[in-house]
């Protein structure tokens, strides 16, 4: 018996998630003269954005523009190559030496993205016969590299070192515990400390994915361990992403020279492709030193967190335990987050919803950036407050 056509089971599937409420559909972002630094123009609406990863309002600060612009008339568009051929410049040599100060470690080494950096870390250190521990909430980039390793995988109850002690079982040759320091989707922190110390009594490998720490939480913005009052060897590798808090692109890795020099050998997703360009190197370690100067930038952004959270409370939504910019507002079903979407987009504002199997509950992830006014929150505590679906029951 023939089999349907390709495109008529693939058209099936896209219905189904229409149906269930879970397709993703991809808005147009441009930028016109006169927008605020927090404000794009999206399927040709102004709005304020509160779902960009911009923590510290530098994607479009124009001090790393120019910095960019300069490194493209000396270098041209792109790399030409991966790093281990013709595409390692000077200026990803330069920031990955300020990216391991930054970090305290040894070494660091540039990625692509931050998906390629965990797929090329975790499986440059686990395989068959090793044994990883992952929390639950893991960004999809840990959890897929641990399947890819070979290794066997244990998740772990979230956020529960007891839990994460239980799944280190003996008998494996090599043992990792990873963990995301700021959790994407709740906005809440791994407990490093109880996680490091089962780490040290276990004889395991903690391995961090910083993404959302990085430059954002901590003294100084060193991240996660930093927060949680750790040394940075508490790790034995973090995963720090560019396209976050210094608003550029790519990732990298840091850790002592032996784990680098490793990565630099065995990870396939830094070995097999193109190294980032060289003017993106550059803007990048503008960022970073910008993100370095500017406290003032990470205290803004603390008391704009208080400011919605504060709110938040008075109006009775439902938010959930997180400190970071990251601040989830429980819709209670993918078709509620939808329509809170919408309207929040009818009024300017845009939030994006969230829904399985992203999350196990739908939500509107709102995010915060130091390039917000206090005003922007007030707007936006508003506009929520005319969405009842969105608060709790009394």
């Amino acid at each position: 018996m023939a089999s349907a056509p390709p495109a008529e089971v693939l058209a099936a599937g896209l219905a189904q998630l229409e149906a269930q409420q879970l397709y993703r559909r991809r808005r147009v972002v441009g930028h016109a003269p006169g927008l605020g630094p927090a404000e794009a123009l999206v399927d040709g609406r102004r709005c304020l954005v509160f779902c960009s990863n911009d923590y510290l309002g530098l994607a479009r600060d124009p001090r790393v523009a120019a910095a960019m612009a300069c490194a493209v008339r000396a270098w041209g568009a792109g790399a030409g190559g991966a790093h281990l051929v013709t595409g390692h410049t000077r200026e990803h040599h330069a920031l990955e030496e300020a990216l391991a100060a930054f970090a305290g470690r040894a070494r660091a080494v540039l990625f692509s993205t931050g998906y390629m950096a965990n797929l090329g870390l975790v499986t440059a250190l686990a395989g068959r016969g090793d044994l990883i521990a992952e929390d639950r909430l893991n960004h999809a980039s840990l959890l897929d590299a641990a399947r890819l390793s070979g290794a066997l995988v244990k998740r772990y109850a979230h956020a529960d070192a007891a839990a994460a002690a239980t799944r280190l079982h003996a008998g494996a040759r090599r043992r990792l515990l990873v963990t995301d320091g700021v959790f994407s989707m709740d906005g809440d922190a791994a407990p490093l400390a109880a996680l490091a110390d089962v780490c040290t009594r276990q004889g395991a490998w903690l391995v961090v994915d910083d993404a959302h720490g990085f430059g954002v939480v901590g003294p100084g913005g060193r991240g996660s361990l930093a927060a949680a009052g750790l040394a940075p060897e508490a790790a034995a590798a973090v995963v720090g992403t560019l396209g976050k808090a210094l608003g550029t692109f790519g990732a990298f890795v840091a850790g002592d020279e032996a784990l680098v020099e490793t990565l630099i050998q065995r990870a396939r997703s830094y070995i097999y492709t193109t190294a980032p360009p060289p003017a993106v190197a550059a803007a990048t370690r503008a960022a970073l030193r910008i993100a370095c100067a500017e406290e003032w930038r990470r205290e803004r952004l603390a008391a704009l967190v208080a400011r919605f959270r504060g709110g938040a409370a008075d109006l009775g939504l439902q938010l959930m335990p997180s400190s970071t910019p990251i601040q989830p507002v429980l819709a209670g079903s993918p078709g509620a987050a939808l329509a809170a979407s919408a309207a929040l987009f009818e009024a300017g504002l845009w939030v994006t919803a969230i829904r399985p199997p992203t999350v196990r509950e739908a939500r509107l992830r709102v995010t915060l950036s130091a390039a917000h006014e206090p005003a922007d929150v007030d707007r936006l505590l508003e506009a929520l407050d005319r969405l009842p679906g969105l608060k709790a029951a009394a």
